[in-house]
């Protein structure tokens, strides 16, 4: 199944890897580098034009994806629940 994550763009739910918080996960100097180099690599998508309140690490095909969202944690995490569920 498919998670929505904002700005008509959706991934499989079995391709991520975590869900984390902008706010309180990127106090750490170690995520804020980890964002960094994954820009660097072109491995950022930003999927937002609004203030981003979250990011998704994704991986598919032995490729990792960062996924930059406005759509809450909670959000999103109550969605990957519901699509387990099924």
């Amino acid at each position: 199944m498919y998670i929505h994550l904002g700005q008509e763009t959706v991934v499989w739910s079995k391709d991520v890897i975590g869900i984390f918080d902008l706010d309180t996960s990127t106090v750490s100097k170690h995520t804020r580098n980890f964002l960094s180099k994954a820009e660097k690599n072109g491995e950022v998508i930003n999927v937002t034009y609004e203030l981003p309140k979250s990011f998704i690490l994704c991986n598919s095909s032995n490729k990792n994806r960062v996924y930059i969202s406005q759509i809450s944690t909670s959000t999103l995490q109550r969605r990957a629940d519901f699509i387990s569920n099924l």
